[in-house]
């Protein structure tokens, strides 16, 4: 499904609340001013409201994309879409994302 590109500045949130945040977006590549999101690029989670052991499993700690764009890519890298799956660890919970920028879309 076509979709906008995610960037580092996309609102990226756990199923818990909390802020993931890229590790490594692509620096040369950028929509909206903004760097975008590639395939393999872990992000961090803070903020996860997740409880610890023994009631819980735990905070979400990062995360790491599952899906991407079939027929865009930046820097020989599938660039991430609104609709990319991602899942946290150590939860197996999703991310919902929030594009920052609508202008460069993918598919």
């Amino acid at each position: 499904m076509p979709g906008p590109v995610l960037t580092a500045v996309a609102t990226v949130l756990c199923a818990h609340g909390g802020q993931a945040q890229p590790v490594a977006p692509d620096g040369r590549v950028r929509a909206g001013g903004a760097p975008i999101l590639v395939a393999g690029a872990p992000l961090l989670v803070a903020g996860c409201t997740n409880p610890p052991p023994p009631t819980g499993i735990g905070p979400c700690v990062s995360a790491d994309f599952v899906t991407a764009a079939i027929r865009v890519r930046a820097n020989g890298r599938p660039v991430i879409l609104q609709d990319s799956a991602a899942t946290c660890v150590p939860t197996g919970t999703p991310l919902a994302a929030v594009p920052a920028q609508f202008r460069v879309r993918g598919v």
